[in-house]
């Protein structure tokens, strides 16, 4: 216990508790790659569960941690490059996603994150693997990640990818990285591929959103609530126009994005985008509901009694029901994920590799990884 507690109060970067986050005997903000790499290789030394914390935007996915030490990424917050040209940007971890897009759209540009982000980070939604509502359009997040710098739990610095567009050479850490949850390691720093605005941007209110989906050409996306849908279109005026009339609708200047679901229990629904139209017809005149038509993911707000019927279902078409936020006893009595995946056996060797120990979130991933 003695070394236990000198190695905490040995740790650099120690700040006050953070709102929001679970109790924990030390708290610390390293501000370089350095402190995070003495930070990791006491933890793991020591053995102290190790949570990491960005916006606290995410914490609602996986399995509940009662940390040790809480790792936050606040002042990871730092511009390291930006080439306007090439289309790509690199930033420290703890810069906010808000910040980022602000930054960028004063040069014309996006990284086409979640749109409505909040407090969330940009390595926070990396290692969430989460993506906007531009996914159709753009793809998702794991395939706009051209690099990534992490510390793993035993405070090695390893890249992955490469400051280029086009790049094919290497281990594909990147990919690896996006959705890992922190289980591989802090994401200190991350390159991003980035994308022009559209000089033009309207929002349509369509009554028929697969209607919508089949008449627009490469809309910014189409998203379903409630029975309506609302389509997002890019593009010069002329264009933005034809297609607005074509859809037919009440036409809004600029993008009117979804706001968050109401209530405290929210769950993401995940199946093939054949799928989607079924799974909205399990979900409707049940529970608010937003779906992202054409990609696969219809976030639900409301249930928290027996979901097992639905979860059963989506898993029956290759799909998930994936718990978001709720409060504490109900991810006592549901696993927030369902069934583990085939290749559970397979993520835990990769991810003993990144952290011998355990010590980074453990618990968190499928299957009580």
């Amino acid at each position: 216990m003695t070394s236990v507690r000198s190695a905490l109060d040995g740790l650099p970067g120690q700040v006050d508790p953070i709102d929001g986050a679970p109790d924990a005997d030390a708290t610390v903000a390293p501000s370089s790659f350095e402190e995070i790499e003495a930070v990791l290789d006491a933890a793991s030394e020591h053995h102290l569960r190790t949570l990491i914390w960005g916006g606290g935007s995410h914490q609602g996915y996986g399995g509940r941690l009662d940390p040790v030490v809480v790792l936050s990424t606040a002042n990871l917050n730092r511009f390291v490059d930006f080439q306007p040209e090439d289309l790509t940007v690199t930033v420290e971890a703890g810069v906010l996603v808000e910040d980022l897009e602000a930054h960028l759209e004063q040069h014309g540009l996006t990284a086409a994150l979640p749109e409505t982000p909040g407090t969330a980070t940009v390595g926070g939604v990396v290692a969430a693997g989460i993506s906007g509502w531009r996914r159709a359009r753009y793809g998702p997040t794991r395939e706009r990640l051209l690099e990534v710098t992490l510390i793993t739990g035993d405070g090695r610095k390893v890249r992955g990818g490469g400051r280029v567009v086009k790049n094919v050479t290497g281990f594909d850490l990147p990919r690896l990285a996006t959705g890992s949850f922190g289980s591989l390691g802090l994401i200190g720093q991350v390159c991003l591929k980035l994308w022009p605005l559209p000089p033009a941007k309207a929002t349509v209110m369509a009554s028929d959103g697969d209607a919508a989906l089949a008449t627009a050409f490469r809309p910014q996306a189409v998203v379903e609530m409630g029975g309506s849908a609302r389509v997002f279109l890019g593009g010069t005026p002329e264009e933005v126009e034809g297609q607005a009339s074509a859809i037919g609708g009440e036409v809004v200047d600029g993008w009117n994005w979804p706001g968050e679901l109401a209530g405290e229990v929210q769950w993401s629904l995940r199946v093939p985008p054949s799928k989607v139209r079924t799974a909205i017809n399990e979900v409707n005149a049940k529970y608010e509901y937003q779906a992202a038509l054409g990609v696969g993911e219809i976030l639900i707000g409301g249930p928290d009694g027996d979901v097992q019927a639905l979860r059963t279902w989506a898993e029956s078409v290759g799909g998930a029901l994936v718990l978001v936020a709720g409060p504490a006893e109900l991810y006592e009595r549901i696993d927030p994920w369902g069934t583990p995946p085939p290749a559970l056996s397979l993520q835990k060797r990769i991810v003993q590799r990144f952290d011998p120990v355990r010590i980074l979130n453990p618990g968190r991933l499928p299957g009580g990884l």
